[in-house]
């Protein structure tokens, strides 16, 4: 018994000291990547571009750092950018409401005033497997725990860029889940001397470590935390628009901290990526984790042998800094803002300044194109005429006083009358119309100041003035928020098959971390309009209210370009926009990936394409794209059925510009378009071609 007692007290520091099994199972030893294993330390290198190559040191020992070191070549020497690091990462759990409203496509849910409870994400250093995905390279290490999540840790390189994915990838079996999460990295001795971020001006800010200093919440622009020692630069910041679950306001809530003991749940000297538990403290909603799903709780990382500066800089080219980037023959627009201007300032009495913030914002952004949606439960929609007239005259004003050949400022509201759920209207050009009519009361009718004046009283009369002023409408939200069961409810109504009824908007909601895209609700609603037989689109909308530059605005709007050389003069009316929205003659895009073209046998969106008797077809598209492309889908339907054709892209590389072609047998479908996501699931996606 002494003898085996001896024996196992004389193995014991073999055992702490044993080698974690690593596994290349799919690895591409003959790629551009390079992995090795010695003394228990597995060296991943990686080309970054111009000829230099990223380096990670993933320490494998129990007890020690993940990160022993992350370098980054200059002139073909690798500079330390940090070391002895740990990934963090804190997941909050809360309860979804599945009851109340529409299941798991709910908005109007307020998590935070649920009971809830966060955790500090275990990870425990086990089996290793080391594998390429076209031009990526991914480790998977160990376990992740939490509560009742588990799964592994996940860290993915990037060829042709210093950029790092690092992911705590984990599901749960309760049902009825929402959660949020922080993240980070953390070390015990920090080997930063300065910490840098950009004020919400723009301003690169600094500070230095101090690893005695409590962690602090920042508002940054860009989304971005930055720490510097003297051999370069480390850049943390989240995907742009994924890890922005919906709200209603925009508000910058410090989404990065740095600092010692954050949430006095991560230990040591870090920063970080952070969510505010209460949100916007309207309506709440976080994540869906749904049974079983493999949520990714992930950050991006990027390397930089420069300062601080210089790697801000690499990291806002993957957003064009938060602008809209311009592309030749189109004009972005985005829509649906209640930052209610009218009733809060002009009609309030208060001076109106030459340049209002919302406009700047709009303008800085990039956007072309602002239709409102003002009068949002502010006004007076129902009359008296002699308010709501002098309500409207003021909002065209406003419009006309602000827009000019390079910015469209265009008048519209969300009604949510007459036709059931909320919706959004858009004339071509200033019209005056009440939302009530009484028994005797003319349709329309001449009054002094205004010319035409409508007045609506039901469904019947909302499609004549529709008819009438050739205007558009469509659902806002639609199946969530207010428009919960709707266009379905009146699908079968004679508005909604007009041609004057575009279809629905498309926006965020719900956000679910386990899946390549976002918006799939409104996704299937397209899919299921394209089945009905019905020529409809769908518009990407912000739903937003305050607009204001300190705001994170980016990350929670969308922009369509809309087909169109010129912006047309305000004062001679703008029909021509709605024509291209009408028309299905645009792209949308949450701004990293642009579709300048896209075409089936040479149809473009919007347009019927005959096909040949075999079906056989070809769909071009030209992508440009900033972070690298995960996957293209063909999305196409018989009627009944929707198909998905999935394309890989995860070989290509950050940057990049390519015309693609690919065959396609459409035989039996009656419609088809088009999706592409990337590797921080920022996407773009075209209208239907309708095939004969």
């Amino acid at each position: 018994m002494l003898k085996k007692l001896m024996l196992v007290l004389g193995l014991c520091p073999l055992l702490l000291n044993a080698q974690t099994p690593v596994t290349f199972s799919g690895f591409n030893k003959s790629g551009s990547a390079k992995a090795v294993v010695n003394n228990n330390i597995l060296t991943v290198s990686w080309p970054v571009g111009s000829n230099e190559n990223g380096q990670l040191l993933l320490d494998l020992d129990q007890g020690k750092p993940l990160f022993k070191s992350m370098q980054i070549s200059k002139n073909k020497v690798y500079k330390a950018v940090a070391t002895n690091l740990n990934p963090a990462f804190v997941l909050t759990v809360g309860k979804r409401d599945l009851v109340s409203q529409n299941g798991w496509n709910i908005f109007f849910d307020k998590v935070p005033q649920k009971p809830h409870q966060s955790y500090p994400v275990k990870f425990e250093k086990g089996r290793v497997n080391i594998s390429t995905a076209g031009s990526r390279t991914v480790v998977k290490v160990g376990k992740v725990t939490a509560e009742k999540f588990n799964g592994t840790l996940e860290i993915t390189l990037f060829n042709g860029s210093p950029l790092v994915n690092i992911a705590a990838v984990m599901s749960t079996p309760v049902d009825s889940t929402a959660i949020l999460y922080d993240a980070g990295l953390v070390s015990q001795t920090p080997s930063w001397k300065n910490l840098a971020w950009a004020s919400t001006d723009g301003q690169l800010q600094t500070a230095v470590a101090n690893i005695g200093e409590a962690s602090r919440n920042l508002a940054v622009k860009y989304r971005t935390i930055l720490a510097q020692q003297n051999s370069g630069s480390l850049a943390v910041f989240p995907a742009p628009h994924q890890y922005f679950y919906p709200l209603d306001e925009a508000f910058n809530l410090k989404f990065v901290w740095y600092g010692n003991n954050y949430r006095d749940m991560l230990h040591g000297y870090g920063l970080g990526i952070r969510q505010e538990l209460e949100g916007d403290k309207r309506f709440v909603p976080w994540f869906n984790a749904p049974p079983n799903t493999q949520q990714r709780l992930n950050f991006f990382c990027l390397l930089s042998a420069g300062s601080p500066g210089d790697a801000l800089a690499e990291v806002k080219k993957f957003t064009h800094n938060d602008v809209y980037p311009k592309v030749a023959g189109y004009k972005t627009l985005s829509s649906h803002f209640h930052n209610e201007f009218i009733m809060s300032v002009v009609r309030n009495g208060k001076p109106v300044p030459d340049s209002p913030n919302f406009v700047k914002v709009f303008k800085n952004t990039g956007i072309d194109i602002i239709h409102l949606a003002e009068f949002h439960y502010t006004a007076h929609p129902k009359g008296p005429d002699s308010l709501r007239l002098p309500e409207l005259k003021a909002l065209h004003d406003i419009c006309a006083r602000f827009s000019n050949n390079k910015f469209l400022l265009l008048p519209g509201e969300e009604p949510n009358e007459f036709l059931g759920g909320h919706w959004l209207s858009f004339f071509p050009k200033p019209v005056y119309w009440v939302m009530s009519r009484k028994p005797d009361q003319p349709f329309v009718s001449e009054v002094a100041g205004y010319g035409k004046v409508y007045h609506i009283g039901d469904k019947e009369d909302m499609l004549k003035l529709m008819e009438a002023e050739n205007g558009l409408m469509w659902t806002a939200h639609p199946r969530t928020k207010g428009s919960t069961g709707y266009p379905d409810k009146y699908k079968d109504e004679k508005f909604f098959q007009s041609d004057h009824f575009m279809g629905g908007a498309w926006k965020h909601i719900p956000a679910d971390l386990s899946k390549p895209r976002f918006g799939d609700r409104v996704f299937e609603l397209l899919d299921d309009m394209n089945n009905w037989g019905l020529k409809k689109h769908i518009i990407a909308e912000a739903d937003l209210f305050t607009v204001e530059p300190e705001n994170e605005m980016y990350a929670h709007l969308n922009v369509n370009y809309l087909k169109m050389d010129k912006l047309p003069d305000y004062k001679q009316g703008w029909q021509p926009v709605l024509n291209a929205i009408k028309g299905g003659h645009f792209f949308t895009s949450t701004g990293e990936i642009m579709l300048p073209v896209f075409n089936v046998n040479g149809k473009q969106s919007g347009e019927t394409l005959k096909l040949p008797a075999n079906g056989k077809a070809t769909v071009n598209a030209q992508i440009n794209w900033t972070f690298p492309l995960s996957f293209a889908e063909i999305i196409s339907g018989d009627g009944k059925k929707v198909y998905r054709h999935r394309i890989e892209l995860n070989s290509t590389q950050a940057f990049g510009s390519k015309q693609f072609s690919w065959p396609v047998d459409l035989k039996g479908r009656k419609w088809v378009r088009f999706e592409v996501w990337d590797a921080a699931v920022n996407g773009a996606f075209t209208q239907t071609i309708y095939l004969q």
